[in-house]
């Protein structure tokens, strides 16, 4: 997956924004106000996405790609390398799930609102 088709799936997801807090090297995607996904700009293509604890350390064991979170609490996110043998399709599910934990943690209001703006 490149870098355009990656912001063109994260752009289509109800209620996403697109950011780059962090400087000019490191798009960030937000739901609500809260990161769901960060993928730097000037290293090799990776993105970080938030997950849930358990899953996590699963997909670290099972694939080579996913790594515990490039500076972020290494307990609920990975860091993806989106150059190796991952196919899209997983890659948009670590992007699903990541979109869904954040989500879930926000007020069931605008869990509500996102839902019907999608």
């Amino acid at each position: 997956m490149d870098i355009e088709t990656l912001r063109d799936y994260c752009l289509s997801k109800p209620a996403v924004e697109e950011c780059m807090p962090f400087g000019d090297d490191t798009l960030v995607f937000k739901v609500a106000g809260k990161i769901f996904l960060l993928a730097p700009l000037s290293t090799s293509l990776s993105m970080n996405v938030k997950c849930d604890p358990e899953l996590a350390v699963e997909l670290r064991e099972k694939h080579p790609e996913v790594k515990p979170g490039y500076h972020m609490n290494k307990k609920m996110w990975n860091t993806v390398d989106l150059t190796g043998t991952l196919s899209d399709k997983q890659i948009t599910g670590f992007i699903d799930h990541s979109y869904q934990q954040v989500v879930a943690g926000l007020p069931k209001k605008i869990q509500q609102e996102i839902l019907s703006a999608g």
